[in-house]
């Protein structure tokens, strides 16, 4: 180990749960003078610890005693895990989100990098020199295990792997190495990558070949938006642009042209995608456009192997790695010389993380994209109103895409009057399916083309009802009735996870009349099923996408026209391209539209012009059929007319008049803990304090209970705080409630630009 000729103080910010940073001295016996970035360890009270270091020199602040400061015990990595531009991202998130700058780290460096683990090595074997026949006559007699190894090694053409080797043949790796120190046989590593989808290609590589080949002739729309984007990304400053085109109008290749450039320059592009189920497709599109070039792709989400995630982000560290595909974390991405940033479908909610830190990812890339002097690529059929907002506040530019590729017609969209069709069904039961989607789904089949049924409820009925009490199946934990899972015959809690054999008779009055109200996806592929008997016919939902390379086979079946009708959930809502799909059912549309949440009129029209955008995307025209028990929602009836713009005016409207987001800022606290009366309790003499400190800057609403009043045993009531943009309130909120005194049983958080409001 080098001796430190340098010596100086370090802050360093701990990831061991405490939220402060400490003072160390940077002493002696390190590789190398530590830098902003670095991960280290240091001794706290009698044990050690990781931290991230974020300050080196300058003087000790003055209360903290120069005796008591203590050297650091190691440098983790050579190289720093976080650049400069990375540890400022950091800090305006520790700021914004009001969230512990442990947690803020922690998301941004995975768990195995932190950990220490390495890129794993596969070590080789061949024929060395310098040996005679003499040689080996004397190691037959003297050591035969040692003779057989080389005279194996003698036939072979190419190095083989050590391990494998040695135990087929029975020999010590004690007598592997005598070969190898008289130079007979020669040791080589090969450092082994752990790539994520590294065989798609072997299930769609024909399609991407199709997609690559034409996908290269512009229309006149992507030429003049590629032209437009271009002029932003050579001025090399910090833009942000709102791509806003139909769905199938080739906005990925749009991107795709960008990514180019960017790459021709020298430079590293970020593709962000909402779900890590549209990773594969959006992966296969990007290598397929550039391995030919040379260019690497790494894969970045949160369901890689521990060694998958250490080999792509040592290969982006390096340098070696300069395209990065992935979920919102893949927004911390270590890329060199970043010059584009693209968020695709950046008006999902997806983009928005729901446990500490709760960041939104389409806004860390914004001020990450600040921060690197880049372009920041927002794309959508349905855009964000916080991104219209900012649009028409001249703070981001628009590019439109108002036709589909190959002037392709949008789907035709029938919207269907649910009410009638149950009273006309013979039963009293839910209608799955409306005569018109019956009929349209058994043409399309004997046509031979390919059908999606979407539904956003999983398992087989919402609920169990027994009419003659009115007894419904509760979850024992959580303010929400159970699902009935007809597979297996159990009542399910999709929240909580608690599973009940589901009873045969009524548990309050014993009656046999108990019911199953509601229909999920497991009761529309019976359905399906018995309407549609010789079509093969897939269920896609979170029941079943266990197996981690499932959803890749499902949708590579469908793509080759395994599969005739497809039924999910929101994996297959959005993003994905099949040509042969002429006809998409929505069931249950209005389904998210009364939810208690300021979004769900946007939710709902979003989700409706998705959905339909995956239908007619090839030759064949496409139709869409909505199922509705209220056809004259103002959200069903813009999105029938694909009405983008009158949609918007009239949400942003109503968003105005009750001073909702974007034209006021919203964080919303939450209060948790196993007893309701001590929860209110906090919560009421918390407002108090924030009244007197914070009024009248702030609007405070509450507490009240949560839409989900309870969790896992946990009673939730929240508060909100409505105030002007450009106020740092969460900042303030956080400090204060440091010196607030909390009962033990009692827990809070604060989710800052708040997505999910239940």
């Amino acid at each position: 180990m080098v001796t430190s000729l340098w010596m100086s103080y370090i802050e360093v910010h701990l990831l061991t749960g405490l939220d402060e940073a400490l003072w160390y001295w940077e002493g002696g016996g390190l590789s190398r003078s530590l830098q902003v970035g670095d991960l280290v360890r240091v001794p706290l009270l009698q044990r050690s610890e990781l931290g991230v270091v974020c300050h080196v020199g300058g003087h000790l602040p003055e209360d903290i005693p120069r005796g008591k400061v203590r050297n650091v015990l190691e440098l983790v990595r050579e190289q720093p895990v976080l650049s400069d531009k990375l540890m400022k991202l950091a800090e305006w998130m520790h700021g914004y989100y009001a969230a512990s700058m442990e947690g803020v780290l922690g998301a941004m460096i995975p768990a195995a990098v932190r950990r220490g683990m390495r890129e794993k090595v596969r070590m080789y074997l061949s024929i060395g020199k310098g040996f005679s026949n003499e040689d080996l006559e004397k190691l037959r007699k003297r050591a035969p295990k040692q003779a057989k190894l080389l005279e194996f090694l003698k036939e072979q053409f190419e190095p083989c792997q050590k391990g494998t080797l040695l135990k087929r043949l029975g020999v010590s790796a004690a007598s592997c190495k005598v070969l190898v120190e008289k130079g007979w046989v020669e040791e080589s590593a090969e450092r082994e990558i752990r790539e994520a989808y590294d065989d798609e290609f072997a299930d769609v590589g024909e399609a991407v070949e199709e997609k690559k080949g034409g996908g290269m002739t512009l229309t006149k729309e992507q030429a003049v938006a590629v032209k437009t984007l271009k002029t932003s990304l050579q001025s090399g400053q910090f833009e942000v642009q709102l791509l806003q085109g139909v769905t199938g109008s080739g906005k990925t290749e749009v991107y795709l042209q960008l990514m180019h450039e960017v790459l021709e320059q020298g430079g590293g592009g970020l593709f962000l995608v909402p779900e890590v189920s549209l990773a594969p497709q959006s992966v296969d599109r990007i290598r397929g456009r550039f391995r030919e070039e040379g260019v690497e792709v790494v894969v970045w989400h949160s369901f890689l192997s521990d060694g998958e995630r250490v080999d792509s982000w040592e290969r982006v560290a390096s340098g070696a790695a300069r395209v990065v595909v992935g979920a919102r974390s893949a927004i911390f991405a270590p890329l060199k010389d970043l010059q584009l940033i693209v968020v695709d479908e950046e008006h999902e909610p997806a983009y928005k993380q729901e446990e500490m830190p709760r960041y939104h990812g389409r806004d860390v890339a914004v001020y990450r994209a600040m921060l690197e002097g880049c372009l920041c690529l927002l794309g959508s059929a349905t855009p964000s109103l916080e991104s219209i907002r900012n649009v028409r506040l001249g703070r981001y530019g628009i590019v439109h895409l108002p036709k589909r590729v190959d002037d392709s017609e949008l789907p035709i969209m029938h919207v269907v009057d649910m009410t009638g069709e149950v009273m006309k069904s013979k039963s009293n039961h839910m209608v799955a399916f409306s005569s018109m989607l019956s009929e349209k789904l058994k043409l399309r089949f004997e046509q031979g083309e390919q059908s999606i049924v979407f539904l956003n409820r999983r398992g087989y009925s919402k609920r169990l009802l027994c009419p003659d009490c009115g007894y419904v199946a509760f979850c024992d934990h959580c303010s929400v009735s159970m699902t009935f899972h007809r597979s297996d015959g159990q009542l399910r809690c999709h929240l909580c996870g608690l599973e009940k054999e589901a009873p045969e008779r009524c548990p309050d009055c014993s009656s046999v009349k108990v019911r199953w109200r509601g229909v999920g996806t497991q009761r529309v592929e019976e359905a399906l099923l018995h309407l549609l008997p010789n079509a093969r016919v897939m269920r896609m939902d979170a029941d079943v996408m266990g197996r981690k390379n499932l959803y890749r086979k499902i949708l590579g079946d469908f793509r080759r026209g395994q599969i005739d009708v497809l039924v999910g959930t929101q994996m297959i809502a959005k993003g994905l391209d099949f040509p042969n799909v002429t006809l998409v059912g929505i069931i249950d549309a209005d389904l998210s539209m009364y939810q208690q949440d300021f979004r769900a009129g946007e939710r709902t029209f979003q989700l409706l012009v998705q959905v339909a955008g995956r239908a007619g995307r090839g030759d064949l025209a496409g139709e869409v059929v909505v199922q509705t028990f209220d056809p004259s929602a103002a959200p069903i009836q813009f999105a029938r007319r694909a009405e983008l713009e009158l949609f918007l005016d009239d949400e942003l409207s109503m968003r105005e008049e009750f001073g909702y987001p974007p034209f006021r800022c919203l964080v919303r606290q939450v209060f948790l803990g196993p007893n309701p009366d001590k929860v209110v309790f906090f919560a009421e003499h918390w407002v108090k304090k924030v009244t007197e400190v914070l009024n009248p800057i702030v609007d405070i609403r509450g507490p009240v209970p949560a839409p989900l009043e309870k969790v896992k045993d946990q009673y939730r009531f929240q508060v909100w705080f409505f105030f002007p943009r450009g106020i740092p309130v969460a900042k303030q909120l956080y400090a204060l409630r440091k010196d607030f005194p909390m009962d033990r049983d009692v827990r809070d958080y604060l989710d800052v630009d708040p997505f999910n409001l239940s």
